[in-house]
């Protein structure tokens, strides 16, 4: 970013109280939040880096640093390597429920978008076929899909599915979700096994999730079976830690 094209409003670090009690990186972080929150400071933009902004606002780079390093503990900004300090994009918040992505994205209020990346018929390893309750080697269809909400990448589906799914198509699977297309094939999903986790990146997770090489990434394992029982599809997804949540309600018994 160019030095003189700050990213937030001229009159926001205006009246920084230099001789009163109140510490200036408090005052500059609490600032900057405010503004973040309130969309003065737009999600995605990129803010200066340390010597650039203290000399813009006349502070040292350790009153910088310490500012930044607030909103970064909040989860507001993101360090990212050879990026530098970007504003984190509104973060999804999912219910651990029985929806699907597609579905909890549409209704916040989000733009969600689907990239296929794979989508084919393939031989299924002795762990799929024992989740989909078929025969080792047997067709399954295999989808890979990267899930974007309002443009920014959350999410890599990888989907298996038993063989009688195989006429999904690549151009239905971009329009919907995949729990939508199947209640349009009369499929109703009653109940699933999942697991929740995390692990570090691997393969093309990286570019195609735009985080870090080796960086953290949340996860989650899904069997959903219809109301007979049948497992309809075994999923594995990772998503992005700094855009994605899972929420639940804990009731004591």
């Amino acid at each position: 970013m160019a030095a003189d094209q700050p990213v937030w409003p001229d009159e926001l670090f205006a009246d920084l109280d230099r001789t009163g009690p109140v510490p200036l990186y408090f005052q500059v972080s609490s600032r900057l939040e405010a503004a973040i929150r309130s969309g003065e400071i737009a999600p995605g933009a990129r803010l200066e880096n340390e010597i650039e902004i203290g000399h813009r606002l006349g502070l040292s780079r350790p009153t910088v640093r310490r500012a930044i390093q607030e909103l970064v503990d909040k989860g507001l900004l993101v360090r990212r390597r050879g990026i530098g300090t970007q504003v984190v994009q509104g973060q999804v918040t999912r219910q651990v429920e029985l929806t699907s992505l597609y579905e909890d994205l549409k209704n916040a209020q989000h733009d969600p978008t689907t990239r296929v990346l794979v989508r084919d018929v393939r031989a299924a390893p002795a762990d799929v076929a024992e989740q989909l309750g078929v025969a080792v080697g047997s067709d399954a269809l295999y989808l890979r899909r990267q899930r974007s909400t309002d443009g920014v990448p959350v999410a890599l589906l990888e989907n298996w599915l038993p063989s009688d799914f195989a006429d999904i198509s690549l151009e239905t699977l971009e329009q919907q979700g995949l729990y939508q297309i199947l209640r349009t094939r009369g499929v109703t999903i009653r109940v699933a096994k999942q697991r929740i986790g995390a692990r570090r990146e691997h393969g093309d997770e990286a570019e195609l999730l735009d985080v870090d090489k080796g960086g953290p990434l949340l996860t989650m394992e899904r069997v959903a079976y219809d109301a007979s029982g049948r497992a309809i599809e075994f999923g594995h997804h990772c998503y992005r830690p700094d855009m994605y949540s899972f929420e639940t309600t804990l009731v004591a018994k």
